[in-house]
């Protein structure tokens, strides 16, 4: 009987055939047939681990976006560890959201493609949802942390400006993704983080 690892391996392999077949043709160059082909399996065992084209369309998009989370979160925990202030963690680790280098900017027109497609469907449009929300409540703990250590005033909301901050994030990666050479938008989510991060940090480590 298949290993558990075994079934992963291949959902992971099926999914970075769907990725590289939208960032080479767009979502609409997607199809099972040139996602095996991709793939390097069967069109059967490509239809043995996901029912529907939208059930693969799906983890695909969910495997990318934890994929960036998860990187985005290492170097927060990293800037942690080292008892950086929470405005000089959250720089770093946002800006791996932005499409900086070919491999980020690969991604963003994945994800691009993804959220264009949300608009009409559903269950991507809750699977966006949802990563949007534990990526909102990540940042409205470290807002929340600096309101403990004295970086951000008492009087912010968290999840208010987590949203913001979040969105604020997007759209400066969509900004420039078609548009490479903004280097100011660095500079502008720095700016912004530092305005939600003023004061000084009584954190025994800073």
């Amino acid at each position: 009987m298949p290993r558990v690892a075994d079934h992963e391996a291949r959902r992971r392999q099926v999914a970075e055939a769907v990725e590289q077949l939208i960032a080479d043709d767009g979502y609409d160059g997607v199809t099972v047939a040139r996602t095996a082909a991709t793939a390097g399996i069967s069109v059967g065992l490509v239809q043995h681990y996901f029912a529907t084209k939208d059930d693969m369309l799906l983890h695909t998009f969910t495997v990318l976006r934890e994929r960036v989370e998860r990187r985005t979160m290492h170097d927060a925990e990293q800037a942690g560890q080292a008892g950086a202030r929470i405005e000089h963690i959250l720089v770093p680790a946002l800006r791996e959201m932005l499409p900086l280098d070919e491999r980020r900017r690969r991604e963003r027109r994945v994800l691009q493609a993804f959220a264009g497609r949300a608009v009409e469907n559903p269950r991507l449009a809750e699977a966006l949802r949802a990563s949007n929300a534990h990526l909102e409540g990540v940042l409205a703990q470290a807002i929340s942390n600096g309101k403990l250590c004295g970086e951000v005033v008492a009087a912010v909301n968290e999840a208010d400006e987590a949203a913001l901050l979040l969105a604020h994030v997007d759209g400066l990666a969509q900004l420039l993704y078609f548009d490479p050479e903004r280097s100011a938008a660095q500079t502008a989510l720095a700016d912004h983080i530092h305005r939600l991060f003023p004061g000084p940090c009584h954190h025994p480590r800073a």
